[in-house]
């Protein structure tokens, strides 16, 4: 008796937070080397990228990515966006031992609750229907609803670059975490969509030809290249414990927000599932919070002379 798509899912994003958890440390530890040698990556530097340790970083987080790109073919944002909370527990564990960011008692706490949280969410998961072509999707992409989001989220991603970050950038982390995040809402329906023309073509259906599946894929590189400059310039200035659990609950927030509106994962659930979804959710997003909390912050970097 095979897998499940859900089970494969649930798999393959289990082990994209071990990957995703361990290259926020190995990426922290190069950005922290090529600061202490030239330009900050926070104030606009690239020394950065002549550090090793940042491109193991980036490689573990390219193989977290592509295990988490194949999980969304399987399986629905609702289910496999919040066991991204694992990459936390990872994250801070490493960070613990590698970089001194000490992880308090009441922490632990937090982790067990990103477990029991997750486990909820896996239980009452819907499960993935897959689209018989591109075009069914591009459908979905163009519903009024899932529109209006995007515009919203466009919008919010221009303000916070062109007005919050240059005033407010250096000393509030939701400013890079906001543009991340609600690009990443854009990068995981976008991803989402790539996958099912991947695995379509796969199974004899051919879905190459259809301009939908370029523009997806265009949408899909423009957000990820938006989202490592600004994620970057995050771990570079604030506390690496710090930046993983807001970054996951802001990037999961918006991520089930878009993933629900556009492929309506929750449509045919009875109330009662999607409570305990809710539900799970929830308990996760407060162990991320609690891990936050206690956890001590790192000071800000100095300024450039």
């Amino acid at each position: 008796m095979g897998l499940s798509d859900n089970l494969k899912g649930v798999i393959l994003a289990v082990a994209s937070s071990a990957f995703i958890g361990s290259s926020f440390i190995l990426k922290k530890k190069g950005l922290k080397r090529g600061g202490a040698s030239g330009i900050r990556a926070g104030v606009g530097g690239y020394t950065y990228l002549l550090e090793p340790l940042w491109w193991a970083g980036m490689i573990t987080m390219i193989m977290g990515e592509i295990a988490n790109f194949v999980a969304y073919i399987y399986a629905p944002a609702v289910l496999v966006t919040p066991l991204g909370a694992l990459s936390i527990i990872v994250s801070a564990c490493l960070a613990h031992f590698l970089l001194n960011e000490r992880i308090q008692k009441m922490g632990i706490v937090g982790c067990v609750s990103c477990i029991v949280g997750s486990v909820m969410i896996v239980i009452h998961a819907p499960q993935e229907h897959t689209p018989s072509s591109v075009q069914d999707i591009w459908t979905l992409a163009t519903q009024p609803a899932f529109l209006v989001y995007v515009v919203a989220t466009l919008s919010a991603v221009l303000a916070l670059v062109l007005h919050f970050e240059p005033h407010y950038g250096q000393t509030n982390i939701l400013v890079y975490l906001g543009i991340c995040s609600l690009m990443g809402s854009l990068t995981v329906v976008s991803i989402k969509a790539i996958g099912i023309a991947i695995k379509l073509t796969l199974d004899g259906m051919s879905q190459i030809a259809y301009p939908q599946t370029w523009f997806f894929l265009t949408v899909a590189v423009i957000c990820v290249i938006t989202q490592l400059i600004y994620l970057n310039k995050a771990l570079d200035t604030f506390n690496a414990t710090l930046v993983s659990p807001v970054y996951y609950v802001m990037f999961t927030t918006f991520t089930i927000i878009a993933s629900v509106i556009m492929f309506k994962d929750w449509s045919g659930q009875n109330a009662g599932s999607i409570a305990s979804e809710i539900c799970g959710l929830i308990t996760v997003l407060s162990g991320t919070i609690i891990l936050h909390v206690t956890r001590e912050q790192e000071p800000p970097p100095p300024p450039e002379p």
